[in-house]
């Protein structure tokens, strides 16, 4: 079974391109789901309105991954009216799909990570709130940090919080990663936006 990492970024657009993230989201996860491939969530960083992302990050498992990967992977064109700008009159937004190996070595050192302790969020009066089972893991060397408080115990929100900042880093770094490769194709005018591998029409 074949497992890989997929990042879906706005880039440098503007927030119709925010936008067209969680649009093709959806369609990305509704077609997973059909071809039964396994998603875990790495990261989500969320955009300026509602029900927009900068960026995405996911694991995919499955047997069918290749064909998958082959059909999302690069440039993917959303044309709309901008919801946000009445009389604008551009309707192409431009978002971009990596596809990414997971990496063959660790990028980070679990001795660069911090814990603190915190107390779980939840209705007054209950236990929850009297003991600090919430765990906030830090990333000393970057400041990244992930909470995690839906555990029972501080033990099982540690691993949890644990995961969640080596997904987080892993993250991180592949975002990295593509703004220098969106800056080279900037400077060598390689970015051909003609040349989209999906094309979606909302309302036109």
């Amino acid at each position: 079974m074949q497992e890989k990492i997929v990042q879906i970024t706005s880039g440098k657009g503007p927030e119709e391109c925010e936008r067209a993230v969680f649009l093709v989201l959806e369609k990305m996860l509704k077609q997973a789901q059909k071809l039964k491939l396994d998603i875990e969530m790495m990261e989500l960083i969320t955009g300026k309105y509602d029900n927009t992302y900068l960026s995405v990050t996911f694991k995919i498992k499955g047997n069918v991954l290749d064909e998958f990967c082959r059909e999302w992977k690069g440039t993917i064109q959303w044309v709309s009216q901008s919801p946000y700008r009445k009389f604008h009159k551009r309707k192409n937004w431009f978002i971009g799909v990596s596809i990414h190996e997971l990496p063959t070595q660790n990028i980070w050192n679990e001795k660069d990570f911090s814990f603190q302790t915190l107390r779980a969020s939840g209705p007054g009066g209950q236990n929850v709130n009297k003991v600090e089972t919430a765990v906030r893991a830090i990333h000393n060397p970057t400041g990244l940090n992930v909470t995690s408080s839906n555990e029972r115990s501080q033990i099982q929100n540690k691993k949890t919080a644990i995961e969640r900042l080596k997904n987080k880093l892993v993250a991180n770094q592949l975002s990295e990663d593509n703004m220098k490769q969106q800056e080279k194709w900037i400077e060598l005018n390689e970015l051909e936006r003609g040349n989209a591998v999906k094309v979606f029409r909302e309302g036109l």
